[in-house]
């Protein structure tokens, strides 16, 4: 994933193999019907929405978009 000038590739990696640690490989699924249920719950749930960024001064996606709002 990695290519030259581009710092960028390696963090989404990185990030991929840090929620795969933390959400599916502690957890022995019955089904892929629960696993992928359980891998969009955390995504979508958590990660994406609610999860601090650095590109938005440390703010949640959604904190960052109500603080956006609010300006206008």
């Amino acid at each position: 994933m990695r290519r030259r000038d581009n710092c960028h590739d390696n963090v989404v990696a990185d990030r991929f193999s840090l929620f795969k640690k933390d959400r599916v490989q502690r957890k022995v699924y019955r089904t892929r019907d629960e696993a992928r249920a359980e891998i969009f719950d955390g995504i979508e749930g958590f990660y994406n929405p609610r999860r601090n960024h650095g590109t938005n001064d440390r703010l949640s996606p959604d904190e960052a978009e109500r603080q956006f709002f609010k300006k206008l």
